[in-house]
């Protein structure tokens, strides 16, 4: 039986000191210049040197407490993160101290791939091994892209935004960008590629809507020698004003939330890009605060069985070096 809930995220900085710090953590164990590090921090100085995701976080807890006591599900629910506090490891310790033996773990992301999935099953694992309960069991639930309440949320906003739009605009989903093996890899892992999953998510929203329309990438990072999923959104807008396209709907469908990658890659700079070029731009909300999805992100946390099966990211048997160094985010998120 389930005691407690962690809703389980990347993390960000509350306040500009803590800015270079975050970024530090999220590449540690890769060779990442100082210099890429202060461009990107560059980004969360542009919004008074924090991130929104712990805010945003702490208001989808509040609205999963609430939407549980509903149901008269009292567990506590507490925000654990992977790169800055709340750590993931404080909130389990927490969970702990306080008799919580089995947790189910839910992640703010929706998709199947390394970063977004499995890195996260890693982290438990070694939190675990590192906090040292042999009692203590984790279930991390499983992606949820293909949810109803997941596609009846973004299908709505989509649709809402649509309703803003001149006849015509065209129709943009866009997620973050991965390396083209990383997507390759969920492939082999999810049965359908990181592109694939969202491919179906858009697709089955711009049936349903009557709609055409694309799919393009934000936040690439990295080796510019090593291949990641493309269009980026920016180039993609410029390809439509070439082809006249006057107008555009922009789907977040990567996002549950206004992250980092929202309210910068396609708020200011993909706007911005737009503006030069004259289009129209338009951009769908993000799902967090609509209750359907709430509904949904409860009802898998209540689950007889929501966790990742063994062909999706269950962890592995506990390793028996406690100093394990775990495998970091293979980029840096802006």
């Amino acid at each position: 039986m389930t005691d407690a809930y962690m809703l389980l995220s990347y993390g960000g900085p509350d306040k500009p000191e803590d800015v270079l710090p975050f970024l530090r953590n999220a590449v540690a164990g890769r060779a990442v210049p100082e210099e890429r590090l202060v461009q990107v921090g560059e980004h969360y100085f542009l919004f008074g040197g924090r991130s929104p995701i712990n805010e945003l976080n702490a208001r989808l807890a509040e609205r999963l407490r609430s939407e549980l006591a509903s149901r008269g599900d009292a567990r506590p629910l507490i925000v654990g993160n992977r790169n800055w506090h709340p750590f993931g490891d404080a909130a389990l310790s927490a969970l702990y101290r306080a008799g919580a033996r089995t947790v189910r773990v839910l992640t703010t992301s929706a998709y199947g791939s390394y970063s977004s999935c499995r890195q996260y099953s890693e982290d438990l694992e070694r939190w675990l091994v590192a906090l040292g309960y042999a009692d203590l069991r984790v279930e991390k639930v499983r992606p949820y892209w293909d949810t109803e309440g997941f596609f009846a949320a973004y299908r709505d906003a989509v649709r809402a935004a649509l309703a803003l739009a001149p006849a015509g605009a065209r129709l943009v989903f866009v997620t973050h960008s991965i390396p083209t093996a990383m997507n390759d890899a969920a492939g082999l892992t999810y049965s359908l590629t990181y592109e694939e999953q969202h491919r179906r998510v858009a697709g089955r929203i711009a049936a349903e809507l009557g709609r055409e329309w694309d799919l393009a990438f934000c936040s690439r990072s990295g080796s510019p020698h090593t291949p990641w999923l493309e269009p980026d959104i920016n180039d993609h807008l410029r390809e439509l004003a070439e082809a006249g396209v006057g107008h555009v709907v922009v789907a977040p469908i990567g996002f549950i939330s206004d992250h980092m990658e929202v309210i910068y890659d396609l708020d200011t700079q993909a706007r911005a890009t737009a503006a030069e070029l004259g289009i129209g731009f338009i951009r769908a909300s993000t799902i967090d605060d609509l209750p359907g999805f709430v509904r949904q992100l409860a009802d898998l946390l209540q689950a007889p069985s929501a966790s990742c099966d063994v062909g999706c990211c269950a962890m592995p048997a506990r390793p028996t070096v406690p100093g394990r160094v775990p495998t970091r985010d293979p980029h840096c998120q802006p």
